[in-house]
């Protein structure tokens, strides 16, 4: 597409507001495009894939550019990550800041330059990883993530769901692990879509999706998605239950799972029940030691979403993720009273980091000697899911090509 100067500017004016804004950049973007409506669809395109750019890049980008203003990294970014020519932004961009960019691609940068990282979180990724492995990890989370949908395996197969895409043009493959997983080709409007509107598919990257497999919910049980949010994996876990038993969704923000009635009922799922933990805490005492499984999906840094959330490492500060551990170990102490003897209890995180992860998960299992480990490769072997990451699920987008997760499954003793 050609690029006039004042697209240019509103891509700069953009980047400005979510570099400088203290709110995930997705709000940000969509209030920036709200305030602007004459931005076209191919220019509101533009504008998120250079802002989405410099927050992916930002460390290598201002070592580039010579500078940390959010104008020059845009320039900069259409030069080294979106293919532009230099001959293509004469006359749009800075001839100083051209030529800044084009003779630092021989400079030798920093590791932690090298990952897009800031300096702390580089260094507890090589103290945790090594540098090597540090380094593969970082620049998997670099790339753009996939566009991967969850079939509503309850109401279809997932070669019907797939079938039904290609016959729209809509190319698909079938994820590795999941078992209603599709990778889409390119990013469509898949939400416009028949199967989406009736509900046979959800958008669900395919990390997320195996960790119902791993709750793996049984027809006729009572369970509960402890930390539900907007209920993703409060439906994958219902799909499996095909309609049967009861599904607890608790969460202590109201207006999240009011989000979720519609998707219930738009996947025609009919079973879940929401709870406010902090209003309904009476109900949730009644639950103690009735559920068969608890899925305790806590709150975390999200480091292991940077391919979609890149703004997260430059908005996360060291503090942040004790503070977040505390959080965890207290919501996971908070939710296993509910788990029956005998029954199963799955703690996870997006998070990539060990503070928020096997942490969390030994300070558990030495607290609660009621507890006792489940390997999560044995219990997805049973489920003829190919997929050995050890007795912990650990995945990563520079290996699995899903987003990064950590999971532990924990199973409370027989009485």
């Amino acid at each position: 597409m050609r690029i006039s100067r004042a697209l240019l500017a509103q891509a700069g004016s953009a980047a400005t507001l979510v570099l400088r804004g203290n709110a995930p950049a997705d709000q940000l973007l969509s209030r920036y495009f709200r305030e602007h409506r004459n931005l076209g669809q191919n220019d509101r395109a533009f504008v998120a894939e250079c802002v989405f750019a410099v927050l992916r890049r930002r460390r290598s980008l201002e070592a580039a550019a010579g500078s940390s203003e959010p104008k020059a990294l845009v320039g900069a970014a259409m030069l080294r990550v979106m293919g532009f020519s230099a001959r293509a932004l004469q006359g749009l961009v800075d001839d100083e800041l051209l030529a800044r960019v084009r003779s630092s691609e021989s400079a030798a940068p920093s590791p932690a330059v090298r990952a897009d990282l800031p300096d702390w979180l580089w260094e507890r990724l090589v103290a945790q990883q090594g540098e090597t492995e540090a380094l593969r990890i970082a620049q998997g989370l670099l790339n753009p993530a996939p566009l991967d949908l969850r079939v509503n395996l309850a109401r279809t197969e997932r070669e019907a769901a797939q079938a039904r895409l290609g016959a729209d043009a809509i190319e698909s493959s079938a994820t590795p692990y999941s078992p209603a997983g599709l990778r889409l080709t390119g990013k469509p409007a898949i939400n416009r879509h028949p199967l989406f509107s009736e509900g046979l598919v959800e958008v669900q990257d395919e990390g997320s999706q195996l960790l119902a497999w791993l709750l793996a919910p049984r027809r006729g049980e009572m369970i509960a998605d402890y930390c539900a949010g907007a209920g993703g994996k409060t439906l994958a876990a219902a799909m499996l239950m095909r309609g049967s038993g009861r599904v607890y969704a608790m969460d202590v923000s109201a207006r999240r799972l009011a989000a979720l009635a519609p998707r219930a009922a738009r996947a025609g799922i009919t079973n879940v029940q929401t709870l406010v933990l902090g209003e309904d805490d009476a109900r949730a005492r009644r639950l103690a030691g009735k559920l068969d499984r608890v899925l305790v999906d806590a709150p975390c840094s999200g480091f292991g979403t940077l391919r979609r959330n890149p703004d997260l490492k430059w908005r996360h500060q060291p503090a942040a993720i004790d503070e977040l551990a505390a959080k965890q170990r207290a919501i996971l102490a908070a939710a296993a009273p509910l788990v029956k003897h005998g029954g199963r209890l799955v703690y996870a995180t997006c998070s990539i980091l060990r503070e928020e992860n096997d942490a969390v998960a030994n300070d558990f299992l030495a607290a609660h000697r009621e507890f006792r480990p489940l390997s999560a490769a044995t219990l997805l072997a049973g489920q003829r899911i190919a997929l050995d990451t050890g007795e912990r699920l650990r995945l990563w987008p520079h290996l699995h090509a899903t987003d990064g997760f950590f999971a532990a499954i924990f199973e409370r003793a027989d009485s």
